[in-house]
Formats: C-alpha cells, structure tokens, sequence
C-alpha cells in the first residue's frame, strides 16, 4: 500500500512555473521537476479543492499549465472539520492570522489522514519552530500531523 502525499499549491507552481533567475528558487523549481514523475508514481498523491482554486489565479497561461499538472489527482474537499481544525492553527497556533489557507492545507492533510504534506513554503507550513505547535494542535484536535516536507526531503537524492 502507498503512502498518501497532499501536494500543496507551492510544488505545483514550482513544477509549472518559467525557470526562475534566483538560484535558490531556480534549484527548487528543477527538484520539483525531476522528482515529480517519482513522486507520482511511488506515492497516492491528492490534492485539494483549495489547491485546485489556487492554481486556477494569476496568468491564464500560467493557471492552465499548474491545472493540467494536477489532472486526474483526486480532490480532497473542505470539510467543516477542516475548517475547524485551520481556525484552531490559527487561533492557538502559529499560523498568521493573514494566512488562513496555509492552515487549511495543514488542516486538509490531516483531517484525511494523509502522510505527507509537500510544500515548498518554509514560511508558514514547513518551519522547524512553528512545526512543534503545528504538531501540538492537530494532535490535541485527534488527528495525526502528516510529515510536513519539501520534494527533496520526501525523495532525498537523486541516484
């Protein structure tokens, strides 16, 4: 049996997106693209209502190509247990009160049980010291926080 992996909106921008002039995103953007098809294979990859709404803004272009991306994923839908849970992220928790989508995505992943959540946003999602509270509150809700992790991180090195 596969592990389950919810792909937030950022990997699927990252996978999609015009190679970037910044190094760092750049490097992200190629990690992206060369573990997508493993990723895909090795794992039962979801996403969410809220991911499939957030690849649709921006460049039309740029919206078609992260939404065929995506195609044939299953989506996860937002369930008031989910909201719930993303209110309690943001309420006890770390997550900025002008961010409640990051929360819901933690919040999707988990309500649905889901094992991994891919992101590439180290600033409200995938942050060793809001990580801790992230982990307190979707457990003290009962749930079990899915590991929280970057493309490189689920996969590791390229052989």
């Amino acid at each position: 049996m596969k592990s389950k992996v919810y792909i937030e909106t950022s990997v699927v921008s990252y996978r999609t997106a015009r190679r970037a002039r910044d190094l760092i995103i750049a490097a992200r953007q190629e990690i992206t693209h060369s573990r997508w098809p493993r990723i895909r294979r090795d794992f039962d990859c979801y996403v969410s209502a809220l991911v499939v709404q957030e690849a649709k803004g921006g460049d039309t272009q740029a919206a078609a190509a992260r939404i065929a991306a995506i195609a044939g994923l299953p989506v996860l839908q937002i369930s008031e247990d989910a909201e719930s849970l993303a209110e309690s992220l943001v309420t006890d928790g770390p997550i900025p009160s002008n961010k409640p989508e990051d929360a819901l995505h933690i919040a999707l992943a988990a309500c649905n049980g889901i094992d991994y959540l891919l992101t590439w946003n180290f600033t409200h999602i995938h942050n060793a010291q809001m990580e801790v509270a992230i982990r307190r509150i979707v457990e003290q809700q009962g749930y079990r926080c899915p590991v929280i992790c970057s493309p490189d991180e689920l996969i590791g090195e390229e052989e």
